[in-house]
């Protein structure tokens, strides 16, 4: 397996090692799925853990308990951090090792050989949104590496985000309904 084969099966299957958003899913379903190696954010009543790659987002559901009401996958943070904890072990056991930079049309065309599709949502100056259809993933691309006009950012370098790579892949019930 790969990088991309868990990138695809977060786009269409929308979990993580089997860990994933819903009441269903606390923060020891996650711990249990991913492993101990995260960093609690608690804030106002919400808890985000972070695992490196991963981001998972907590709140109180109707009977007190903590539940994940999204989750992220940070493809961006690959870039910026190549420590080895970016990457949980559970992950890299399973899949292996990822790349720095994830490309948009790699993943495109793995979620249309598993039979979704993908949808421009929204366009930005700097990212587009895609949603996979039945799974209530986003995918947001890259469309302008140099947001802000800097100047400083190498089109050519291969070791900085260019046009059409991943940022990240965002799940949240809240904006998807089952069909």
């Amino acid at each position: 397996m790969s990088d991309l084969d868990f990138y695809a099966h977060v786009a269409t299957r929308s979990d993580v090692l089997g860990a994933g958003a819903g009441t269903d899913f606390g923060p020891e379903d996650w711990e249990k799925a991913v492993g101990p190696g995260y960093l609690d954010v608690p804030g106002g009543g919400s808890l985000r853990r972070e695992y490196g790659l991963v981001t998972v987002n907590f709140l109180p559901d109707s009977r007190g308990r903590m539940s994940c009401f999204g989750f992220g996958v940070k493809v961006h943070r690959l870039m910026h951090d190549r420590s080895p904890d970016t990457v949980p072990p559970a992950l890299s056991r399973r899949y292996g090792t990822f790349a720095p930079r994830a490309r948009f049309e790699e993943l495109r065309n793995a979620v249309l050989a598993l039979g979704h599709t993908v949808e421009l949502e929204d366009e930005t100056i700097d990212m587009n949104r895609y949603r996979v259809s039945d799974s209530g993933t986003r995918i947001f691309v890259i469309t302008d590496p140099d947001p802000y006009g800097d100047g400083d950012h190498d089109l050519d370098d291969p070791d900085e985000q260019q046009v059409g790579d991943i940022w990240s892949l965002d799940i949240s019930p809240t904006w998807w309904e089952p069909r």
